[in-house]
């Protein structure tokens, strides 16, 4: 679904990716991981398009990134940037519904299978009982979640997420894991939480000054000094009482 050859890209004259070569299979669930400044949030927008350009080559199911018109793109990739607190004016529901904006023609009424996205969005992301709230009256996790809600209505193939569990408490965490659990599409996921990559993702890639140090299982994470590789700083592994799964601690 997703593959990448050699690429790299600059801004303002500093190279910010530096020839990152990796592949991303239909159905996989990847954690993308790496210190502050790797270049992690920068990888999701050149794969969405939003920041443009870079030398060698992105290709989208199979086609060039730059082949795809914007509409035909909002049909595969979705993306759920990081929640700053700063939101327009609109409902939780008018948010979900323009995510349906890439299925319809310019001015053309919402159609009974628009609608029932939208509605399956927003009972997947627990949404339902705010659906009419403001943007601006949710908490940082509610407006994530309202986020991740318009990610699924757009029922792309692809779906891109930088940190989407920041702001969420423990238990709210655990629900939106839990509905990414049952999505049935390609997971690129940032996340600078170790433990939720090494047990909500098939894979890991991980980026250190815009270079791909590591790509490999999940379960490598905890192998000899990998995370040392990564971040330059020492883990101590343990294993969750209950799971018998590993347990990192920096």
């Amino acid at each position: 679904m997703i593959e990448v050859d050699h690429y790299s890209f600059a801004l303002e004259k500093r190279e910010i990716l530096r020839d990152l070569t990796f592949s991303i299979a239909a159905g996989e669930r990847v954690s993308l991981i790496g210190p502050n400044g790797a270049g992690k949030t920068t990888l999701l927008k050149c794969l969405q398009r939003i920041l443009r350009g870079g030398r060698g080559t992105i290709r989208v199911a199979g086609a060039p990134l730059d082949s795809y018109r914007q509409f035909e793109l909002a049909k595969r990739v979705a993306y759920v940037p990081q929640s700053e607190g700063r939101m327009a004016p609109y409902t939780v529901r008018e948010l979900v519904e323009m995510a349906r904006y890439p299925h319809l023609g310019p001015l053309a009424p919402m159609r009974s299978a628009d609608e029932a996205a939208i509605d399956r969005a927003l009972e997947e992301t627990g949404m339902v009982a705010l659906s009419d709230r403001s943007l601006t009256a949710l908490s940082g996790g509610e407006r994530q979640k309202a986020l991740l809600a318009a990610a699924l209505a757009q029922e792309t193939d692809i779906l891109l997420l930088d940190e989407p569990t920041s702001f969420l408490d423990p238990a709210q965490q655990a629900d939106l894991l839990e509905v990414l659990g049952r999505v049935r599409r390609t997971i690129l996921s940032v996340t600078h939480d170790l433990n939720e990559a090494l047990a909500h993702s098939t894979r890991v890639l991980a980026l250190r000054e815009g270079a791909l140090v590591f790509d490999g299982p999940s379960a490598a994470l905890a192998e000899g000094d990998t995370l040392k590789r990564i971040y330059r700083h020492p883990f101590a592994v343990g294993t969750h009482p209950r799971t018998g799964r590993p347990v990192l601690f920096p």
